[in-house]
Order: structure tokens, then sequence, then C-alpha cells
């Protein structure tokens, strides 16, 4: 069920707050999707690779030069892919972009949590005084 435009919207502003609010988790939930993507590459090269050594070997038995070139050149073309999906974080969770050094200076350097009680804190005694 898609959501509503409302909804969409709203879900925006969350993602945009959730970043503002805390960008190391925002980023560790990019880079989650991002190794997931990087992972799905690196099993179809290897399943391209697989398919590779097997034109390559079914070229070899039946003495189809072209079929086992083509083989040869899929297993390359396959095993490059794999290596790039390697260097940009297919095992990982983590985003592998450098991150920005636009953090504020006044910002609290604590976890997300101790971060919400401590605003949590101030609205209390705002509203007390």
């Amino acid at each position: 069920m898609p959501l509503s435009d409302e909804e969409a919207r709203l879900l925006q502003q969350l993602e945009q707050s959730l970043a503002e609010e805390d960008p190391d988790f925002a980023s560790t939930l990019r880079g989650s999707v991002f190794a997931a993507r990087n992972r799905r590459v690196a099993v179809l090269g290897v399943l391209g690779f697989l398919g590779g050594i097997g034109l390559l070997f079914g070229g070899a038995v039946a003495a189809l030069t072209w079929l086992g070139v083509i083989g040869f050149l899929l297993m390359l073309g396959s095993a490059y892919v794999v290596v790039g999906a390697w260097k940009r974080g297919a095992l990982t969770a983590e985003d592998p972009r450098p991150a920005t050094s636009g953090s504020s200076p006044g910002k609290p350097s604590g976890s997300f949590v101790d971060r919400m009680e401590e605003r949590w804190q101030r609205r209390q005694d705002g509203d007390n005084s």
C-alpha cells in the first residue's frame, strides 16, 4: 500500500530531522543500504564468473574456440565487477563515502539516547520555570 502525499511528506521530514540530529546514525542506515546493494552486485558477479567457467569448459570440450573466448571474457568482466563491489564495501555496513566534517562546535558529543534525555530535561526545566 503506497504512502499518501501527507505521509510521504512526514516521512521525509522525519528522515531530514534524523539526519540533522544524529548524522552518524543516519550515515549508518545509509551505509547498510549501500552495503546490501554491493553484496547483491558481488553475488551477481560471482554467478557470472561461474557461468564464464562453464562456457570456457564447454568451448574446450566442444572444440569451439569462440565459445571459450566468450567464457573467458565473461569471467574477466565478472571478476572486475566483484572486485569493484568488494572495494566499495560489499561485506561491511559502513558507508565508504567520506564523512563531512560540518558538525557544529557546540553540539553535544554523547550518544543519541543521551542527547534525547538531555533535551527532555531542558524541556522539563523550561516548563517548570
